[in-house]
């Protein structure tokens, strides 16, 4: 299986939603690549912003699988890879 971009951008909406009790409306995402740091997120919520590392983006797909399709995945099953856009492969 295999989610895109928009799919890991959503699961961090709502896992950050959830976390502040907001609506996943008012989270924005911009997903991150870099050679040194790998995977990351801005994100910004009521005006404040910080950074999510490549740990938070993976629990957040845990749970949005979890949520959205009923698997049970754990961390070491999914990978994620940078294409034209970013995508996290999931093992099964």
């Amino acid at each position: 299986m295999q989610l895109t971009m928009d799919e890991i951008i959503n699961a961090v909406c709502i896992n950050i939603a959830e976390r502040r009790m907001i609506r996943p409306t008012e989270v924005t995402v911009e997903m991150l690549w870099d050679e040194d740091l790998g995977y990351s997120a801005h994100v910004t919520v009521q005006g404040r912003s910080w950074y999510i590392n490549q740990n938070a983006l993976i629990e957040a797909i845990i749970r949005y699988l979890d949520q959205e399709y009923r698997m049970r995945v754990f961390a070491d099953q999914i990978t994620l890879d940078l294409t034209d856009e970013i995508i996290a492969h999931i093992a099964q």
